[in-house]
């Protein structure tokens, strides 16, 4: 009999550590990670420092994720993600104004930046208001948006925008191109080109959104394949629980956001320019958040505000529905 009691406590206690093993899986023993790909929009810039520090310091692991993260190769980031061929990528609201009218399946669901940073670089005195557009060989890629706005920042400073030489070109270095007279004026976004025209001169910069509220939209953003969304909402939340970590790191040590975002560059470009990465990503960490309550929130007024002007002034010949393309509901 106490053979037989001893053999019973013996099993009752072999069953009682399995149950408290599967009660509390270790990492060890965790399901297999769930795998996903984000597509950046461009080769890695500080608009994509938080992507990198969520991959680098292991916030994806602790959501038991695998990311991927490429550059388009073919096509836009943007029709990869609305082919389902990636579930995350990045782009800017004011070149999704199209993918809303034709119905693509995507919908923004961070704003990685609060206000925009984007405006207008010119050679220093050329460009104290939008009026000295007037003349300009102004470089772009004729997108029927950012026209519309470049042509109503001159009207609206007393200037003529039919005196714009529009030319279909864009430099890879903004400052460069003006110091050498190639074109007057250009589109950029300052934590980028506008801190690298800063380190190399004086040049005159104004934003877009200074001069009319409908234009602090929101630039760039996150967004999602629509089926991602639908068919598995559990893993857009956890994927934007690490890239939002990862940006408020960025925020609170952008030497260190911008030591990892040279390191994790495959091409190799920003290997030599140390000084100017770090001097890009002290200023846009400021911004990431700025005066928001917290990262990635995207406001619907502005938001709506923005495609209302778009299509009151003739920047798209559709009217995109309020509330169409964005949701808050992925973030934490």
């Amino acid at each position: 009999m106490k053979k037989i009691i001893a053999l019973l406590l013996t099993v009752s206690i072999v069953f009682a550590f399995a149950a408290c093993s599967n009660a509390q899986p270790s990492k060890e023993t965790s399901a297999e990670k769930t795998k996903i790909t984000l597509c950046l929009d461009y080769t890695p810039n500080t608009n994509h420092s938080g992507i990198f520090v969520a991959q680098e310091k292991g916030y994806f692991d602790d959501e038991n994720l695998e990311v991927e993260i490429i550059q388009p190769e073919e096509g836009t980031a943007t029709e990869l993600c609305a082919a389902g061929k990636v579930q995350l990528a990045i782009d800017f609201q004011d070149y999704l104004a199209p993918s809303y009218i034709e119905g693509l399946g995507i919908t923004a669901v961070a704003a990685i930046v609060n206000h925009n940073t984007a405006g207008i670089l010119a050679r220093k005195g050329e460009l104290t208001t939008p009026k000295g557009l007037e003349g300009d060989k102004y470089a772009t890629y004729m997108a029927p948006i950012e026209l519309a706005m470049t042509n109503y920042l001159c009207n609206s400073a007393g200037g003529d925008a039919k005196k714009i030489n529009y030319i279909q070109d864009y430099p890879t270095n903004a400052a460069e191109a003006l110091n050498n007279n190639v074109f007057d004026s250009l589109c950029i976004y300052y934590a980028w080109d506008g801190i690298n025209a800063e380190m190399t001169g004086d040049f005159d910069f104004v934003y877009y959104k200074d001069y009319e509220d409908a234009f602090d939209y929101y630039s760039p953003v996150i967004i999602a394949n629509n089926d991602f969304l639908k068919n598995d909402a559990d893993t857009a939340r956890a994927a934007l629980r690490a890239i939002k970590k990862g940006y408020e790191y960025a925020v609170q040590n952008p030497d260190e956001a911008a030591e990892i975002l040279i390191k994790s560059d495959e091409t190799g470009a920003l290997k030599d320019r140390e000084e100017f990465v770090k001097k890009s990503q002290q200023w846009l960490s400021k911004q990431y958040i700025g005066d928001g309550e917290k990262w990635g929130y995207i406001e619907p007024a502005r938001w709506n505000g923005f495609y209302k002007w778009c299509y009151e002034n003739g920047a798209i010949d559709t009217e995109i529905p309020e509330n169409t393309g964005f949701s808050n509901d992925y973030l934490d």
